[in-house]
């Protein structure tokens, strides 16, 4: 194909140049031959002889005629009278008869370039008038450029021309095979059909896969985005040829698809989504991203870790059960039954001190239970979970269980901080202000490094090995997450004492309208309580520090 465009090209340039070439002798041989025609009229001895003569084979008009034709190389010299009798041929014959050509144009003053046939066949012309001394025309002179000679002098040029146009193919010859050579080791050697063949199967395994697939150039550009990657990112085909920083935004995904992460199995967050992201780079400069959803995964590692925190403290619980029921029994058994009912007393008092100290201060029925279920499990870790003095908080929440997974995430990160310290203490304060929802939790645990208190946000940053069915660096992101999607803020600081103090402000948690009675929600929440703590205590994240 591309030799045949080659040669193609060469046959249409000399053509092309042919053309004008030939327009151009044409031009040259008629003005050589008006240029004769002319000299032939400026010589005055031809008019007195056109005057004083007869026309005749050997008269003094032939004569000069026929030595300016020898001298001039022209194919003929005519000249003619006022009639258009011919004074002067090459042909003597033909002296003495009309002339072949129509001669009005130079007779009527005009000077004539033509290409035309007359008796001596096909020539270029010059004809002009000719004038006696009172400048009053008396006949006209015509000569003629055999047209063969022009033909000649073009065909001679064809050889050079055909040089020039072989060796140009030659070029292009040698620059096609060089080309095709490159295409075919860019190509692997593929026919354009099996090309076709790979690109439509491409196609439908890209967006047929259910994995994220982002591909970007040499530049780091968006070039090619897959339908679940523009599900699991949020975005469509305007991030088309844009980096990851103006398509996305900051963030540890943007990170990752840009480079500036490297590793395996990178964890980050898009939105509510948890993905686990690949980066390889390719041969030409750019790279590929692969996107895994595991919100569903992380949801579930969540619920696993909540059913077996549940599970040891119900083993705890009837570890504690049976110590107070052989306490009890023995009680019965010395008949010491006024301590056995004051022994009663104080243990289900405990628990309903517990659940009416936190459906008091917290009308949110999953809140309520939320911290409840935490206070028994940190009741089993030997961790006094508190409630705050200034903790209270209507139910008016417009997200609560996304409140519920922020409270849940923080108490269960200072659970392991203060995990194994003495004197260990959690404290939840969490009060409403306007229509804005303020949460500290404190605790005594070794505090956040202050080098440290930006990082600790960040997805998949951990100090500590994460379990076996998942991955840890969660938490603490999804709590900023869930802030920023309010328009509020976490931050964290060192609490008064010792240990780390976590601030979130949700400055737009609360509804307008009024709170509902306080005594169905405590109701509500004392009965959910025991059943509903380890389901409530799962939607959090344990995030260490």
């Amino acid at each position: 194909m591309q030799l045949a465009i080659a040669a193609g090209v060469a046959v249409l340039a000399t053509g092309l140049f042919l053309a004008p070439l030939g327009r151009q002798l044409d031009e040259q041989a008629m003005r050589r031959a008006l240029v004769i025609a002319a000299t032939t009229a400026e010589n005055r001895q031809v008019v007195r002889d056109l005057r004083k003569t007869a026309p005749s084979v050997d008269g003094p008009v032939q004569r000069e005629a026929e030595r300016i034709r020898r001298a001039t190389g022209a194919e003929y010299v005519v000249v003619m009278d006022a009639h258009g009798t011919r004074w002067s041929h090459t042909d003597p014959k033909q002296i003495g008869e009309h002339v072949s050509t129509d001669p009005k144009a130079a007779l009527a003053g005009q000077r004539v370039m033509e290409i035309d046939t007359g008796t001596l066949g096909r020539s270029a012309r010059g004809k002009v008038p000719l004038y006696d001394d009172d400048h009053r025309i008396v006949g006209a002179v015509s000569v003629g450029i055999a047209y063969d000679s022009v033909r000649a002098k073009l065909i001679d040029a064809i050889p050079g021309l055909l040089a020039y146009s072989g060796g140009a193919l030659a070029a292009g010859a040698a620059a096609a095979w060089l080309i095709s050579r490159r295409v075919q080791r860019q190509t692997r050697n593929l026919a354009f059909s099996d090309i076709a063949a790979l690109l439509a199967e491409r196609e439908a395994m890209l967006h047929g896969i259910r994995e994220g697939v982002v591909a970007l150039d040499r530049g780091g550009r968006v070039r090619l985005l897959n339908d679940e990657a523009r599900r699991l990112l949020g975005i469509g085909d305007e991030a088309l040829g844009r980096s990851p920083d103006e398509a996305l935004g900051e963030g540890r995904t943007t990170d990752v698809l840009a480079g500036r992460v490297t590793g395996t199995d990178l964890l980050t967050v898009r939105g509510q989504r948890v993905l686990v992201a690949n980066r390889m780079p390719t041969d030409d400069g750019g790279a590929v991203a692969t996107l895994r959803d595991r919100t569903e995964l992380e949801q579930l590692g969540r619920e696993l870790d909540s059913t077996r925190g549940l599970i040891d403290a119900l083993r705890a619980q009837d570890h504690e059960h049976a110590n107070r029921m052989h306490t009890l029994l023995g009680l019965l058994e010395l008949e010491m039954y006024d301590d056995a009912v004051e022994f009663v007393g104080e243990v289900v008092g405990d628990h309903r001190a517990t659940t009416e100290q936190v459906t008091g201060k917290i009308q949110d029925p999953l809140l309520a239970a939320l911290l409840v279920g935490k206070a028994t499990v940190a009741a089993e870790r030997g961790v006094a979970l508190w409630l705050s003095d200034r903790t209270r908080l209507p139910d008016r929440l417009v997200d609560p269980r996304g409140l519920v997974t922020v409270v849940g995430n923080l108490v269960d990160n200072a659970l392991d901080a203060v995990a194994a310290t003495p004197h260990a203490r959690v404290e939840v304060e969490l009060r409403a202000e306007g229509r804005a929802a303020v949460l500290r939790v404190r605790d005594t645990g070794p505090g956040v490094p202050e080098d440290q208190r930006d990082l600790i946000f960040t997805e998949g940053w951990s100090t500590k090995r994460p379990p076996t069915h998942r991955n840890r660096g969660i938490g603490l992101s999804l709590v900023r997450r869930l802030a920023e999607r309010q328009g509020g803020t976490v931050t964290v600081g060192e609490a008064h004492g010792g240990g780390a103090e976590f601030t979130v402000v949700l400055p737009e948690a609360l509804a307008e309208a009024e709170p509902a009675p306080g005594s169905a929600l405590a109701t509500a929440a004392g009965t959910a309580a025991e059943t509903a703590a380890g389901t409530a205590a799962g939607t959090a994240e344990e995030e260490p520090r």
